[in-house]
């Protein structure tokens, strides 16, 4: 064996660890020195179209074109045929290359010598090689062995970059899937919906009948209700429930990178591009994509969304090759979606498609009576954070928390639970004791109804300056706002403060 021979060499590269576009620029590189003055493509057959992967002595510009072989008879002939190709230099059949090496200043001037090869792989047509000359009988003296070697190690070299594309890509996709379970418990939060109340065991009874489908389903309902938390028990309780529950904030998703974080790139996409990746849909696949605030996803993006959904279909940025994927979808707002349509914020075509099966999560103040088993399982949860042994709440904490309307639902209930449980143990000077009403924020206790005549006088004086500074920042944002037509942000200019915090600070105080 020649180790100098091209071919050898091509031979040896199938053993090499290479980057794929390495492997074709190789190969080609091997043939024009077999065939001297020849310029070489290689192509693969997708679809019923010929992609070109590398080219030799032709344009780079040529990879970017797409060939359907019906269109092109030299191609259409070669592909068809199990055997090397040769063309006469006479032959009537257009080269398709005749534009790329002609001297456009002399018409007559054309391709004269014209060879193929086939490319199968278990009787299955996978691509094809071209060889092309402006000299004519360039290639008389290449061999009918020569080209059938040569076809035989291009067939090869697309099989083996093929199996290593696909090899790093389930590595990928297995890693990524990794990161994103061990996010998803990371961030778990519990998986148990906490209620007795009408409209909780409703939702449980709902989840059960369509978690079990692969019907998509849309999650309603105001900040801090637990969307989360229903989509967690629908991936659960579904035959997903081995595989990823991916997890997307559409809300945090810029415009000009949503179709690339959801849908995937391929390398020199756009800049920064410098591999293939693949998008949420593929992480998904066989799995759960749990779409959240989606009422937030641009605009541009959502029709493509609307073809994956219909077909399964996924296109990466950059790419003409589809992916089919089996994932199911489910998403969750806090906006009025059909209000979004109406307004031209949202396709109609998307949200039918996405509220096959609408879930409607109840706010808190419309399921009070779970307050108390809410607030037994969270102190439940911050004594083993603290390490506490137990924490309870008194009856008199309990009705002003019962008394309050919860903008932030479940979620604030939880915060405004730990900071009172922080406080509690801090005045006790250990960890675990009785959370009294002493320890709620002062707004609670501003806002609720009247406690018991027994409890109200220690109530009153116990933290009356704090009340007053309450008191005092509920007057002066009403003014504010007064003064300012109701603009947000310049209230916030007149009062010296960020408006992203004077709008946590209105809700709080209960200012609508």
């Amino acid at each position: 064996m020649n180790p100098t021979d091209p071919l050898v060499q091509v031979a040896l590269d199938l053993s090499q660890s290479l980057p794929t576009d390495a492997r074709y620029s190789r190969l080609l590189q091997a043939v024009r020195k077999l065939v001297p003055g020849a310029v070489a493509a290689l192509f693969r057959f997708e679809h019923g179209i010929l992609i070109p992967l590398a080219v030799d002595g032709l344009p780079d510009t040529l990879l970017k074109h797409r060939f359907v072989p019906g269109e092109h008879p030299r191609l259409a002939t070669i592909l068809g045929s199990r055997r090397p190709v040769r063309f006469a230099a006479d032959d009537p059949l257009p080269d398709p290359f005749d534009a790329w090496l002609r001297d456009p200043e002399d018409p007559s001037d054309r391709v004269h010598a014209c060879m193929g090869c086939g490319l199968w792989v278990e009787n299955r047509a996978v691509g094809l090689l071209t060889m092309d000359a402006l000299q004519q009988g360039a290639f008389d003296g290449i061999s009918s062995s020569q080209l059938e070697r040569i076809a035989a190690l291009a067939s090869a070299t697309m099989q083996t970059a093929a199996l290593i594309e696909a090899l790093e890509e389930k590595v990928e996709k297995n890693q990524r899937v990794a990161a994103e379970l061990q996010r998803d418990n990371f961030h778990r939060e519990g998986s148990l919906l906490i209620g007795d109340s009408l409209p909780i065991q409703t939702l449980k009874s709902e989840i059960q009948m369509v978690a079990s489908s692969d019907l998509p389903v849309l999650i309603l309902g105001e900040t801090g209700t637990g969307k989360e938390l229903v989509a967690r028990l629908l991936h659960m309780g579904s035959s997903r429930s081995e595989q990823a529950m991916v997890h997307v904030n559409c809300a945090a998703l810029p415009a000009s990178i949503a179709e690339s974080e959801l849908f995937g790139h391929t390398k020199g996409a756009f800049t920064g591009a410098i591999q293939d990746r693949m998008g949420k849909f593929e992480l998904a696949d066989g799995g759960t994509l749990f779409l959240d605030e989606v009422g937030e996803l641009p605009l541009s993006i959502q029709a493509t969304m609307l073809r994956a959904l219909q077909s399964g279909e996924i296109q990466r940025v950059g790419s003409d090759r589809l992916h089919q994927v089996n994932t199911r979808v489910i998403a969750a707002t806090n906006r009025d979606l059909s209000r979004e349509v109406k307004q031209g914020r949202f396709r109609a075509d998307l949200y039918h498609r996405l509220s096959v099966y609408p879930l409607q999560i109840s706010p808190l103040r419309d399921h009070k009576d779970d307050i108390a088993v809410l607030s037994d399982y969270f102190l439940g949860q911050i004594s083993l954070k603290l390490g506490a042994r137990s924490l309870r709440l008194e009856k008199d904490a309990l009705h002003i928390l019962q008394s309050y309307d919860w903008p932030g639902n479940v979620r604030e209930l939880e915060h405004s639970l730990t900071r009172a449980a922080l406080r509690a143990s801090r005045a006790s000077g250990k960890p675990g004791s009785l959370v009294r009403a002493e320890h709620l924020d002062g707004i609670f206790t501003q806002l609720a109804s009247p406690l018991p005549s027994s409890k109200q006088k220690s109530l009153d004086v116990f933290e009356p300056l704090a009340l007053s500074v309450l008191t005092f920042q509920k007057k002066e944002i009403l003014r504010a706002l007064k003064a300012s037509d109701g603009n947000w942000a310049a209230a916030a200019r007149l009062l010296g403060m960020h408006r992203s915090n004077l709008h946590r600070l209105a809700q709080r105080l209960g200012i609508r």
